[in-house]
């Protein structure tokens, strides 16, 4: 079986993000969750991940600041933003920042798991790439 990311998964719905958890876990993806920005980063400071699925709206720090922290912290973990809110300019802002991609909520389990596979397999030939 090939490895599966190590995935942080933050929200500030806390129904959401454990019914998230527990999907991914069921395809065999190890899961862990924040349930705001700063409690992603600081788990991010502790931990090694190799994706963030990452909620735009949020009290306290949005999504998109978050995104500015994790490039600085760890510029090769991957991240895909979740929103419910589609928005041309925040799009834009996004993926300049970095992230891998984003997905509108509600989205369908299959596509997440799309996106985390590509995410990952272009984490892992960035690793290749820049291995002796």
């Amino acid at each position: 079986m090939a490895p599966k990311p190590k995935i942080l998964i933050v929200d500030d719905e806390e129904r959401f993000r454990n019914t998230m958890r527990k999907l991914l876990s069921i395809e065999n993806y190890e899961a862990s969750v924040a349930g705001s920005g700063s409690e992603a980063l600081d788990e991010l400071r502790k931990n090694n991940y190799d994706l963030v699925i990452l909620d735009v709206r949020m009290p306290e720090v949005s999504g998109v600041q978050v995104l500015s922290e994790i490039k600085k912290l760890d510029p090769t973990i991957e991240v895909i933003i979740m929103t419910g809110y589609a928005s041309v300019d925040t799009a834009k802002e996004i993926m300049k920042l970095g992230a891998y991609d984003y997905l509108l909520k509600p989205y369908a389990i299959s596509e997440l798991l799309e996106k985390i596979d590509a995410a990952y397999e272009r984490k892992l030939g960035r690793r290749q790439l820049t291995e002796p």
